[in-house]
């Protein structure tokens, strides 16, 4: 069989579909293309090529970036030789078949989610694929393996599963020894409205990347720059549903007594206080028993700030970042509601309020 030789029993054509120019050897196989056929076509100076065990690019040149994700796709989505008890993982209705529970992560996740950070596939010399801890996979030329107990539920992009992007970054994160590169990454999430400051942090702590320096300090100016963020929101909220000016940024203080706490926005006459719940797992070297009583600490100190300004006359709306991004007009609802009902509620008692 020469180069130009027709495949037989079934013609397989070659179309400018990238679906169709990057292929395994089962779907050779289906297509009526046996295995000594496909590595005839893939020697020196033939019209393909195997960039990976069992995958196939159906043209001479270099493959794209597409071509290289769904190469490593097909690598890592292809049945364990051994067979898998259980119903298979299905794709879902934009995905093409052969990717099994394989998922794109890392930086390549990241550049399917727009990061400017995150270099294009095609330069890349890794892309991170995530795949069950149980698979027996190794890791091969430009597909790196990153195993996982609980896979995440994968986000469709052009037909392609990618890991949600705080997994993605917390994958990415791991592969990174620069500062500066992490630092932009994790600015990018929050700027970019990717996804929130906490769930951000709780994806890296499972990973158990919040030992490392550099990535501690990144996160410190994630958590401000979320912070920030939802400052914004929240004015932007006030004014742009004709809300009454509050008084921004204040503590709160008894006359001659205790401090009663910061709170992000306060209507005196109305006795209405809003504080963003910016809370995020604490990044520490400290075991996950220790994290989960920080928590509940940070909870009970807003539990215990909330109760005791309501003790006082003063409804407390606390409001999420995640909320002021999803749901504003809700959140705009709740509010108002709060400032209408102080008509009908007996004066607040007598705080002082100074600049925090």
């Amino acid at each position: 069989m020469t180069q130009n030789t027709p495949l037989s029993p079934c013609r397989l054509r070659i179309t400018g579909d990238v679906r169709q120019r990057v292929l395994s050897a089962a779907q050779l196989r289906a297509h009526g293309v046996s295995a000594g056929e496909a590595a005839a076509r893939c020697r020196t100076g033939g019209p393909w090529q195997r960039p990976l065990p069992g995958v196939y690019v159906l043209h001479p040149g270099p493959p794209t970036g597409e071509e290289r994700l769904r190469s490593a796709l097909l690598y890592a989505g292809r049945p364990p030789a051994s067979g898998r008890r259980g119903v298979p993982a299905q794709p879902g209705p934009d995905t093409e078949p052969g990717y099994g529970e394989a998922m794109v992560t890392g930086l390549a996740a990241l550049a399917l989610h727009g990061f400017a950070a995150a270099p294009p596939p095609a330069s890349s010399d890794r892309i991170d694929v995530l795949v069950p801890r149980i698979r027996r996979l190794r890791s091969v030329r430009y597909v790196h393996l990153v195993r996982i107990s609980e896979p995440p539920r994968p986000e469709q992009v052009h037909g392609l599963p990618v890991a949600p992007v705080e997994r993605a970054l917390a994958d990415a994160v791991a592969g990174l020894g620069d500062a500066s590169a992490v630092h932009r990454l994790l600015i990018e999430a929050v700027r970019g409205g990717h996804c929130e400051p906490a769930a951000v942090v709780g994806e890296l702590s499972r990973a158990g990347l919040l030992g490392r320096p550099h990535v501690v300090t990144a996160v410190d100016s994630l958590l401000a720059e979320g912070r920030a963020l939802a400052e914004s929101r929240l004015y932007d909220m006030v004014r742009t549903y004709g809300l009454p000016e509050p008084l921004w940024n204040v503590d709160l203080r008894l006359p001659g007594g205790p401090h009663l706490g910061g709170v992000d926005a306060y209507w005196l006459e109305e006795g209405v206080a809003v504080v963003l719940d910016t809370r995020a797992p604490r990044h520490s070297r400290l075991d996950d028993a220790r994290r989960q009583e920080d928590h509940d600490a940070q909870w009970s100190a807003y539990a215990a700030k909330r109760e005791h300004l309501e003790r006082l006359g003063v409804t407390v709306v606390h409001l999420s970042p995640k909320k002021l991004r999803d749901t504003r007009e809700q959140q705009v609802v709740v509010v108002r509601t709060a400032l209408m009902a102080a008509a009908d509620r007996e004066p607040a008692a007598y705080v002082m309020i100074l600049p925090r």
